[in-house]
């Protein structure tokens, strides 16, 4: 399998969850500014839409989007509970989990790194994602993990979104279930493989 990525991006996730998998894969950079692989390969001839993270299958498949692109990692080593069984109501938890990363803070981080965002958005922007990382900090308490005490594929995502926070003026240093949870995260050894892989520690 290939990885395309690009560093601290939110492609980190499903870097994250490949190592947790003990899967063999191959991480090949695309960056977002340039779209141009080592190799020289414009990476718009990989994924059209130029944005990362895609999975290229061994058989030459491809899959898109970071929530698919995790449960599908999962499935491949059920033994290591990344995800709960298909199914089950815990698996649609999980879905639930990605789904609220994925709409409502992923996609509300995207604004504060674009130079073009009037000031003023970006003021409103910052207050709604304090409001949604102060529920998630009180989902957090009494727990280990999102899905409670076993690390999941969500933890990846949840984790590599809010290392974001600190580069676009939102502050988390207040909430500390949230501070604590990513302290747990950061340390596992395949979190810190991946982020050395991209060179980020």
């Amino acid at each position: 399998m290939k990885l395309y990525f690009s560093p601290g991006a939110c492609s980190l996730s499903p870097h994250i969850a490949l190592h947790e998998a003990g899967l063999a894969f191959e991480a090949v950079p695309a960056p977002t500014k340039t779209h141009q692989l080592p190799d020289g390969t414009d990476y718009y001839t990989i994924n059209p839409l130029g944005y990362v993270p895609l999975l290229e299958l061994d058989g030459g498949e491809r899959l898109r989007e970071g929530p698919a692109i995790v449960q599908y990692i999962a499935d491949q080593v059920p033994q290591k509970n990344l995800a709960p069984a298909n199914g089950t109501l815990e698996r649609y938890r999980l879905q639930e989990w990605l789904t609220f990363i994925g709409t409502e803070l992923h996609k509300t981080f995207s604004p504060l790194f674009n130079p073009a965002t009037p000031e003023e958005f970006k003021t409103v922007t910052r207050d709604k994602l304090a409001q949604r990382l102060i529920w998630v900090d009180g989902q957090l308490a009494g727990k280990q993990y999102l899905m409670g005490e076993a690390f999941s594929v969500a933890d990846g995502y949840l984790f590599t979104v809010t290392n974001w926070a600190p580069r676009v003026g939102v502050d988390i240093t207040g909430l500390a279930n949230l501070v604590a949870y990513r302290a747990r995260v950061g340390a596992r050894p395949a979190v810190q493989a991946a982020m050395r892989a991209e060179g980020l520690i």
